[in-house]
This record gives C-alpha cells, structure tokens and sequence, in this order.
C-alpha cells in the first residue's frame, strides 16, 4: 500500500475528485481506504439503549486506495500540498520509508 492510516489524502479520480482528507482506516484485504469527510453515506438505525432516537447515521464509506495519492508534506518541495506519487527507501537504521517522487521528502509520519 502507498497509503496508511492519518495520511493526508486527496481523491484523483471518481466522484470525489479533488477531495482531501485523513486516512481513518485502511482495508488491506479489499484495497479500499475511509478518507474523512468524502464519500458519506447514511445509515438507517433502529432504536436501541446506544441510539434511543434511532434515526439515520452518516459515516464515510470506502474508496478504492488507487484512486487517492498522499499529500506531499516538504515545504521546499515544488509539490507542497499537491498529491505526489511515493517512492520506497531504505533508511540509515535498516528501516523502509515512503519518500516524494519528485523531492524525496519524508511522507507522513516517519
């Protein structure tokens, strides 16, 4: 996956296209992402001691993860803010992590 969970994400194909928002969970089984905020659908619930109004509930549903790219986080970088394509690197430690394409920044948390 090019994507995990909190990445700050913007849609660049279907519906939602140019929608940003935060990763809330990843489905790596079916490839599809909940970003906040897009693609919200509402559910009808029937009363209960958790929802004693019952009612609809709007929550996010999934997107396929090939439709969003992370937002690049670099300030110096000519992409800041834009949806950039990521790169995997092997740092000092051993350890793999996601960089920008185009300035080799850090994506997300490292």
């Amino acid at each position: 996956m090019h994507v995990r969970k909190n990445d700050e994400v913007q849609v660049v194909s279907g519906v939602h296209k140019g929608a940003t928002g935060r990763i809330l969970d990843v489905d790596t089984k079916t490839n599809r992402v909940f970003v906040e905020g897009v693609n919200r659908r509402y559910k009808h619930v029937r009363r209960s001691q958790q929802n004693p109004q019952g009612g609809r509930i709007e929550k996010e549903a999934p997107i396929a993860v090939s439709n969003v790219l992370p937002l690049c986080q670099n300030r110096n970088c000519p992409a800041n803010g834009k949806p950039v394509r990521s790169r995997h690197k092997t740092g000092a430690d051993g350890a793999k992590i996601r960089v920008c394409a185009k300035c080799g920044g850090p994506i997300g948390a490292v």
